[in-house]
């Protein structure tokens, strides 16, 4: 936040703040109903540009029904929360100490924070939440940040090889002598604002929540019982966004800016499987980054946890299996085939909330996108930031495990620029994998 922001007066004070509820957790309401006694959530007003005029998100369980969003902080590692409660490990009444936690960057405001429309999975306030909704601190509002930032230095191997070979060349400042690079991260945790995220898919709220509800084995009743919060903490992985340079430059567009969206495949980015393309993408997308800061702009890796297209590893794995033991091998031809056989679908991760983490930076273009996915291509696009080059992987980089994967996804649409042609489904045909007896 800019010192301007900091220094402004306070729409809302300490005055204007109801006493937050104490609970003790001894109590255990199964559901609670909109407009039900006790029920009063703490306002939200999502996109309002005062942050204290929108309203902080409440998710904790100590002021029940003050809480404005259903879920729980953390994703999926809220069940560790729990298991640690239950084990008498972790007091359910701590409290964070949230001092010397602040950014090390202050990101923001940008316009795109005040667009009810542009961002409805991230609180892009969830960084500064000590700064923004101070009176309800001083109040006793457990408020949790779902967004930290912070500083590393990066190990990654083939950034050293590349320093080796001289692809890349030390500065000392971005990329240092042994090969580390300096970088800023952020960690988000998704906070979805349920009527801005059904609206990018084209259906109602309702059936939103429907879905989520039956699709979740009925985990969050809420969902159908208290349409007045319009806030849901999913169960999930969020992202971290990898920066190197100054991410000071990266919302002008006069100064170069290269982007990666980059989903998780915890196979190839940790462990080098060589089925798929995901980690030499990820090495290239990372040294055309410090290559561009190192030009005076600014590069970005956004991670996603969407492991195995959002479908999991379990479901991936069970795929590989499907085409290494296809009859005619494993063929491009199969390649989307054999998923929705076993998934049901080829790919849940539905890039239309994908550009959030962007706009959430800034961002109005992009000068080099790192991908040839059409789909995160086209959700960027047609969210109002325009891309100047797309840049697909170099064919040197693909495994020859991974052609099947890279020439199916070509065929299909991906850009491929002049580096990759088109082929035919019988061309699809005679491209195969290793066998499931080649191990």
């Amino acid at each position: 936040m800019s010192t301007a922001s900091r220094k402004r007066s306070r729409s809302v004070t300490e005055a204007d703040i109801e006493e937050p509820e104490k609970s003790n957790g001894d109590f255990i309401n199964l559901t609670t109903h909109d407009g039900q006694f006790g029920s009063n959530p703490v306002h939200m007003n999502w996109g309002a540009e005062d942050p204290l005029v929108r309203g902080p998100v409440i998710a904790t369980v100590k002021h029940g029904g003050q809480r404005n969003a259903i879920g729980a902080h953390g994703g999926g590692y809220c069940i560790y929360t729990a298991l640690a409660v239950a084990a008498g490990g972790l007091d359910p009444a701590h409290i964070p100490d949230l001092t010397k936690t602040e950014p090390t960057h202050d990101f923001g405001p940008f316009p795109s924070w005040h667009d009810a429309k542009k961002i409805v999975t991230i609180d892009p306030w969830g960084h500064m939440v000590r700064n923004c909704f101070e009176p309800y601190f001083k109040k006793g509002y457990d408020i949790r940040p779902t967004i930290a930032v912070t500083k590393a230095h990066i190990d990654f191997p083939e950034v050293k090889d590349a320093l080796r070979t001289g692809r890349l060349t030390a500065d000392g400042v971005i990329l240092k002598e042994d090969g580390q690079s300096l970088v800023t991260k952020a960690a988000i945790e998704q906070v979805w604002h349920l009527p801005g995220v059904a609206e990018r898919f084209g259906c109602t709220e309702q059936v939103l929540r429907q879905a989520l509800f039956r699709e979740t084995n009925m985990m969050y009743p809420e969902l159908l019982t208290r349409n007045d919060i319009k806030l849901f903490l999913p169960p999930i992985g969020g992202q971290t966004i990898y920066m190197w340079g100054d991410p000071a430059t990266i919302p002008d567009e006069n100064i170069p800016l290269t982007v990666r969206v980059h989903d998780e495949c915890n196979g190839s980015d940790v462990f080098g499987s060589d089925i798929c393309t995901c980690r030499p993408y990820l090495a290239h997308a990372i040294e055309e980054c410090i290559r561009t800061a190192q030009n005076g702009g600014c590069g970005i890796v956004v991670y996603f946890r969407k492991e195995g297209r959002s479908l999991g590893e379990v479901t991936k794995y069970l795929v590989y299996n499907m085409r290494k033991r296809a009859e005619g091998g494993d063929q491009a031809s199969e390649y989307f085939n054999c998923t929705k056989n076993v998934a049901g679908v080829t790919d849940t991760r539905f890039q239309a909330l994908m550009p959030d983490s962007l706009h959430w930076l800034g961002i109005t273009k992009i000068d080099n996108f790192i991908s040839m996915s059409d789909m995160k291509y086209d959700a960027i696009v047609n969210s109002g930031i325009r891309i100047v080059n797309r840049v697909p992987i170099p064919p040197e980089l693909v495994p020859k495990d991974a052609q099947v994967e890279i020439l199916a996804k070509v065929h299909v649409g991906y850009h491929g620029g002049d580096a990759y042609s088109v082929l035919s489904e019988d061309q699809l045909k005679s491209v195969k994998g290793r066998g499931a007896q080649e191990y």
